[in-house]
């Protein structure tokens, strides 16, 4: 079994997202320990660019923060590498294709294994041309993490088909950001899923509280939250681990409760 498939062994798993810089790779590696201590079973690095597509306001807004601090690829490897000296859960990248491309493929799939990254999540890259950075990944034992999303349509099964590690699926359309409620027919999608896959699936996109996340992993099997709590870190700084660690244990109390 993957270090990334054991996170959803027999339990819900809780995914937070955080961009690594914002507001320093300082707390970063404190908001990662406070997470994992308060029941986080993954985590997702976002590595900060500067055209972050999918994103929304809040999450653009922590990349430019991060890339304001001169934050480059190889200090965040070198935070992640100082991490695992810790850290037992999978840490998963979230980045954009150019940010792979532009450091080279291979050097920067052999420097996730050799930090101790188990998957990664580029939004940008189509179903249709994953293979080429999916193969230099495997080469390594990185998961490439496919996205499945309402307008995935026929696609669905073949994504599924062909998903390592999780499947992340996108639980409405347009950029990130928190929502007060997800309409789009996410148990339709979950259970279209499992009928081409036994990889897990995660709900994200849009969940800002616990009650929702709770709701989202009783449909699939996790949830996977980021607006809400990079919008944590941007109020509350450096400060933020303590107030973002209570917030992961409430939603994992919730996923308890319900």
């Amino acid at each position: 079994m993957s270090k990334i498939a054991e996170a959803f062994n027999k339990k819900k798993a809780f995914i937070p997202f955080i961009t690594c810089g914002d507001p320093d790779l300082d707390t970063t590696k404190k908001l990662v320990i406070e997470m994992e201590k308060n029941g986080a079973d993954l985590i997702e690095l976002g590595i900060p660019f500067s055209d972050p597509t999918a994103e929304g306001p809040v999450i653009q807004g922590a990349n430019i923060r991060a890339l304001s601090n001169g934050i480059t690829t190889d200090d965040i490897f070198a935070m992640v590498a100082e991490l695992r000296k810790t850290v037992k859960i999978p840490l998963v990248f979230m980045t954009y294709a150019n940010v792979v491309f532009s450091y080279g493929k291979d050097r920067f799939f052999e420097n996730c294994k050799n930090a101790g990254i188990d998957g990664i999540i580029l939004p940008d890259v189509p179903f249709e041309e994953k293979a080429e950075f999916e193969e230099s990944a495997a080469v390594y034992g990185i998961d490439f993490i496919s996205m499945i999303a309402p307008t995935s349509k026929e696609r669905i099964d073949m994504i599924a088909k062909e998903a390592k590690g999780f499947i992340y699926v996108v639980s409405s359309l347009g950029v990130t950001g928190t929502r007060t409620e997800i309409n789009s027919n996410i148990k339709e999608l979950v259970e279209r899923v499992r009928k081409n896959t036994d990889v897990p699936c995660a709900v994200g996109f849009g969940i800002s509280n616990p009650k929702q996340a709770a709701t989202m992993a009783g449909i699939s099997d996790g949830a996977i939250v980021g607006s809400a709590i990079v919008r944590m870190i941007e109020k509350y700084g450096k400060d933020s681990p303590k107030e973002v660690g209570r917030f992961v244990k409430e939603i994992k109390e919730a996923y308890h409760a319900s």
